[in-house]
């Protein structure tokens, strides 16, 4: 017991090393997740450093691995929801691991995405896991591969580059969502997502391994077996702004032939374009139909509540955490975590109407 006046003496890699009966070298590999031991050098490093008390030294773990205590997190917007619970499926993974996580917002842009990389590297974190705004722009992204950085995708895959990938596919949900539409009546079916792309949408166009790509694939896929051609000029990407968000709403609504329904990429984009059927005075279903991608609480307090597709964003976090803590030596269970979505079929979706451009309902 320590005497009043004095400090506790803090447990130090020998002190573990001599209590699980292990070299020095052993139980500093073993505490720092670098380098080879054996599962039974592992079991008594890990036993004895919770009987000690044994907390690491990050800044001697720094300059011995090259790497710090923390993970980067790179995404698109932190103002969206979606990221913000996988976000936290990420944290509370890392954290039992001894891990903090320094998260980097770039606004979609790929310049500001290759900037984070390169100062994340210069912090020496761990490892990374990145929700990549470009299909194409992935240099800075193999740079930190080369380096020695683990490197986990998140969300969204890149074609051709061998990274470890975490998304939810999302082709079948897309298919049901379709069907769904075609069966009330929808022809003319908006789709509304921040995805940056340099040209306007046409059908076959490369979207990469995104989720925007498997949903816009899942309607095309429903209108084929439907025997009926989706209008491509109804795709709206790049919505990533206010007023980008206004002019894509604007080309579906307020056109001779306007969508008389609208399929909105996430929570975010649902939102702004329940705030443009709002301003234009227009009814959900009676005027137009909604569907959202991402099943959070206000959804079903709107009224009328929305259909959404509900997909398991704290647990695509989670198990991209894992995948990287994985990476960086740490004993994780190998199984994967159920990253499936589903439809929930609630009131915003109806039978279309006839209406004017000025968004009376003509209620024949």
């Amino acid at each position: 017991m320590t005497k009043r006046g004095q400090t506790a003496k803090e447990a130090t890699v020998a002190d573990v090393a001599r209590a699980a009966g292990v070299s020095k070298a052993q139980a500093a590999r073993a505490l720092g997740g670098y380098g080879a031991v054996s599962e039974q050098v592992l079991s008594l490093v890990v036993a004895a450093a919770e009987q000690l008390g044994y907390r690491p030294n990050q800044l001697a773990k720094s300059m011995t691995t090259g790497r710090s205590n923390s993970i980067g997190v790179i995404v698109g917007d932190i103002e969206n929801a979606h990221f913000g619970l996988a976000l936290r499926g990420i944290s509370d993974e890392v954290r039992d691991a001894g891990y903090t996580v320094v998260l980097v917002n770039t606004d979609e842009d790929p310049e500001a995405e290759a900037g984070a990389v390169q100062e994340l590297l210069q912090q020496r974190v761990a490892g990374l896991i990145v929700a990549p705004c470009s299909s194409t722009e992935t240099a800075h992204l193999e740079s930190a591969q080369e380096r020695g950085r683990a490197v986990v995708l998140f969300d969204r895959g890149i074609h051709g580059l061998a990274l470890d990938t975490v998304r939810v596919d999302f082709a079948d949900v897309a298919l049901q969502v379709g069907r769904v539409l075609l069966d009330a009546g929808h022809r003319r079916v908006g789709y509304v997502s921040s995805l940056r792309i340099p040209e306007p949408y046409e059908h076959g166009m490369d979207l990469g391994l995104s989720p925007v790509a498997d949903r816009v694939g899942g309607i095309e896929r429903a209108y084929r077996e439907a025997g009926a051609e989706w209008d491509a000029s109804l795709v709206k990407l790049n919505a990533a702004s206010d007023d980008t968000l206004a002019a894509a709403c604007a080309e579906l609504l307020d056109q001779p032939e306007p969508a008389t329904a609208v399929v909105c990429s996430d929570s975010l984009i649902a939102l702004g374009v329940l705030g443009q059927i709002k301003r234009r005075g227009l009814r959900i279903p009676d005027d137009i139909s909604v569907v959202a991608y991402d099943d959070f609480l206000w959804t079903e307090l709107v009224e009328p509540p929305l259909t959404v597709v509900a997909q398991p964003v704290y647990d695509m976090g989670r198990e991209a955490a894992r995948v990287l803590l994985r990476r960086l030596g740490h004993r994780v269970p190998a199984e994967q975590l159920p990253l499936r979505p589903h439809l929930v079929r609630r009131a915003s979706v109806g039978a279309p109407r006839a209406r004017t451009t000025t968004g009376s309902a003509d209620h024949r």
